[in-house]
């Protein structure tokens, strides 16, 4: 901060975060602690380089002034990102009530009697902001982040870990499966057999019970019917 009598200016470095093809601005603020009105002129080595707002004006006794330079968007860098150019901040006691209208160049010449003071503030480029890294993503606020594929082929070897579990269980899954369809096929099978070998024996009994009647032998008719139950028991059974 300069700790001249009339204007206290800050910064007196004009730091711009420089980017191609961008419009930058920076800020100054002009504090009056003095109980005088005090007008002040900025003027730059490169006029066509930067804007100024304002450029000139009154700083009211006790109270401060900004002040907006602008560059100018730029198409290419300077080397090593060294900049030459410079502003110069002139100011001037006036008389009280003056208004920013009533400022002329006259006022600045030393020449002509007046006690001017002058400040002399340098250009620099500084690199722009960088935006702040990606957070990894966890499971749970506060958790470990999750590792990336590149932690030492660690979360590849897990992932295929769990794909080859994954698959071995699917197998087994459809090798019980499988097993299951084939053993009601085959019970089916048993079922429908042996109610065919018992529509073939009450056929039979049928059959022998008509026999029976005509030769008029009833032991041989009971033992035929009990053979017959016996068999349709065994077969029932498995």
């Amino acid at each position: 901060m300069s700790t001249a009598d009339l204007l206290s200016i800050e910064p007196l470095e004009l730091k711009f975060p420089f980017e191609l093809r961008k419009q930058i601005s920076c800020a100054l603020q002009l504090s009056n602690k003095t109980d005088n009105y005090v007008a002040f002129k900025v003027k730059t080595t490169n006029p066509k380089k930067y804007c100024v707002r304002p450029n000139t004006g009154v700083v009211l006794p006790r109270s401060t002034c900004d002040v907006i330079v602008t560059m100018q968007a730029q198409k290419e860098a300077p080397p090593d990102m060294q900049c030459r150019d410079k502003f110069l901040l002139q100011s001037v006691k006036v008389n009280d009530g003056a208004f920013a209208k009533d400022i002329t160049a006259e006022m600045f010449n030393k020449e002509a009697g007046h006690v001017v003071e002058e400040c002399k503030l340098r250009v620099v480029y500084v690199s722009p902001p960088q935006p702040p890294s990606p957070v990894r993503e966890g499971s749970e606020e506060g958790s470990p982040p999750r590792a990336s594929a590149s932690d030492n082929g660690h979360a590849n070897a897990a992932e295929f870990a769990a794909a080859a579990k994954q698959f071995s269980e699917g197998l087994e899954a459809q090798d019980k499966s499988f097993e299951a369809r084939a053993l009601i096929t085959k019970l089916t099978a048993e079922k429908n057999s042996a109610i065919q070998q018992n529509n073939k024996l009450r056929q039979e009994l049928e059959l022998l019970k008509r026999q029976s009647s005509k030769s008029g032998s009833g032991v041989l008719f009971m033992v035929v019917i009990l053979i017959g139950l016996i068999g349709i028991m065994y077969i029932m059974k498995k």
